[in-house]
């Protein structure tokens, strides 16, 4: 299916789903005549639709976890952006220039001329100070703990000074937060729950209608960018399923979906004008409970038997029955090859290896004192080398890659038990680390620099003992000094040599004790329909990360396509 709101990593797939010729029917349903986008209307009023998540509350507020899918990047904007689909620079969006001090306790951002909020009052720097003052004073609204205050020196300048260096805080700062209006929030007595049902923003759309079945945006005619949009209205309707997202692209009744559809070439050439792209961004991993010391227990504590996992698999079968041939392939560093390649410190570790190598995997287990028994499963100390891994009933890919490495597995005296839980219960258990094996993957962070990725998954500060959560990002209890100190002299600089140096000692670490098990980089599929817009990514013009749920890129996308001629 389209991605859950409540996942935070990656995009759901459901392939059979029951009730699914209903769900389609009333998804075109709702879809026909012009304000849908579909006719001739929908052509001269430039409209388009997007499919979205479920629709479960009227909820714009752009703190709030659960906020509608538009809410960042199409309503309320960062003053930078990030393309995660390659290294780049960040893009001024309301801001234009920024600048640390020495100490780099200080940053100063000058903000962009001549904006409005869509109710007509002014944008300046004072929105930023206190957008960035609210979330300091309200923990409920600062999961990165931004440890900041601002202040506005003038109309157009904002400086936010923190107690300690903080110079890895700027990607949170410039691209991960919304700025809100002062002269609303400043009324809202309880900003993380209020649902923010008229949202006042500076994006390119604002809102028009809202009903639980669909939702409306147009165009903001106020918006700073000369030009743009020039799409008029942006239709969000819900669809549960990829049956439903295929049948409602192969019909023309939606205009930007993302699903992963099996058979998507075929699909592709059934429908008149439609087209897609891959982005694969987010590497597959079976998350490990790697730390005895903090509580985990079971054969997954011995690196040997990480290393052996890691070495039987084959990832060529795995891509194929589970990936469905569009995954990419991923990296032992657990960064992307080919957008990472400057972070990849040792070119051998740029690309997992495709074949199996059970020979070396059966020699790891035999020297760590595993060995087969007569129905081919290891023991050790009289305990079976037996492991339970999780994942989430109906996400179809991963219980593919369970049921494949069952096999694989084997063959090196593993035995491999697949579980299916609800997300509800494989989340609480990997949070709370009540499990042996996880299949998930590896998110975005708040740029593309590896920090951000290790920070979270490594750090000891990010983790806790079992039966405590680990929201932080490292649910696999791992911990190490040399990675906690590479991490801390990462983080105190700016120069790329020096980071990259740190990162190279974190590779080599994390390549010898595996605590998250790289399978592939898993696909990111989005469709497109151009005979309403074009414009849209391409292989070739990959100028956002194209996900239609894609917090901040769908801003970019809907300010950059046009109507079709």
């Amino acid at each position: 299916m389209l991605r859950n709101p409540k996942d935070r990593t990656r995009t759901r797939r459901l392939v059979s789903v029951a009730a699914v010729a209903t769900a389609t029917a009333l998804l075109i349903s709702a879809c026909d005549g012009a304000a849908a986008g579909g006719g001739q209307a929908a052509a001269k009023d430039a409209s388009v639709t997007v499919a979205a998540g479920d629709i479960t509350a009227e909820n714009f507020n752009p703190f709030s976890t659960t906020a509608l899918q538009p809410t960042l990047g199409v309503i309320y904007e960062p003053l930078y952006w990030y393309n995660f689909a390659k290294q780049s620079d960040p893009t001024p969006v309301l801001a234009t220039g920024y600048s640390w001090n020495a100490a780099g306790t200080e940053l100063t951002i000058k903000t962009r001329h001549d904006v409005k909020w869509n109710d007509g009052q002014p944008f300046t720097a004072k929105d930023v100070a206190f957008t960035f003052n609210l979330v300091a004073k309200t923990p409920a609204l600062n999961p990165s703990g931004l440890a900041a205050t601002a202040k506005a020196t003038a109309d157009d300048t904002a400086v936010l000074t923190f107690k300690s260096k903080s110079l890895m805080q700027e990607p949170a700062v410039l691209a991960n937060q919304a700025i809100v209006p002062e002269h609303i929030w400043k009324d809202i007595k309880d900003p993380t729950t209020d649902l923010n049902k008229n949202p006042v923003g500076t994006g390119p759309f604002k809102v028009k209608s809202y009903t639980p079945q669909s939702f409306v945006l147009t165009k903001n005619d106020q918006y700073w960018e000369q030009g743009k949009p020039e799409i008029k209205e942006v239709r969000y309707l819900p669809v549960s399923s990829a049956d439903a997202a295929s049948a409602a692209l192969v019909a023309g009744k939606v205009d930007w979906a993302s699903a992963y559809l099996p058979g998507i070439d075929n699909i592709i050439k059934s429908g008149k004008n439609l087209t897609y792209v891959n982005s694969p961004v987010m590497t597959t991993v079976i998350v490990t409970c790697s730390n005895a010391q903090l509580g985990c227990a079971g054969p997954q504590t011995d690196p040997a038997v990480r290393k052996a996992i890691y070495l039987a698999m084959n990832r060529e079968q795995l891509a194929k029955l589970a990936g469905g041939g569009v995954a990419g392939v991923g990296s032992p560093t657990l960064l992307l090859p080919g957008r990472d390649d400057e972070w990849i410190a040792d070119s051998g570790k740029a690309k997992l290896p495709q074949a199996p190598d059970t020979a070396e995997a059966n020699k790891l287990l035999d020297a760590a004192g595993w060995t087969k028994g007569s129905d081919g499963v290891r023991s050790k100390g009289g305990k079976r080398l037996s492991l339970t891994v999780q994942t989430v009933t109906g996400w179809s890919d991963y219980i593919s890659i369970n049921d494949t490495l069952k096999q694989q597995l084997a063959a090196v005296g593993i035995e491999l038990k697949p579980s299916q839980v609800s997300w509800n219960e494989w989340n609480a258990a990997q949070t709370n680390g009540k499990f042996q094996l996880s299949l998930d993957s590896v998110g975005l962070g708040a740029s593309t620099n590896p920090y951000f990725t290790y920070d979270g998954k490594l750090a000891t500060v990010n983790t806790a003992p079992v039966g405590k959560t680990a929201t932080a990002g490292n649910q696999s209890r791992f911990s190490n000094p040399a990675v906690d100190a590479a991490l801390k002299v990462a983080a105190g600089t700016t120069d790329k040599a020096a980071q990259k140096a740190e990162y190279a000692k974190i590779q080599t670490v994390i390549a010898d004790q595996l605590p998250y098990i790289p399978v592939y980089v898993n696909s990111m599929l989005t469709e497109f329909n151009t005979s309403r817009a074009t414009g849209w990514p391409t292989k070739d013009n990959m100028y956002v990360l194209p996900a239609a749920w894609k917090a901040w890129d769908a801003g970019i996308v809907l300010k950059t396509i046009k109507p079709a001629s």
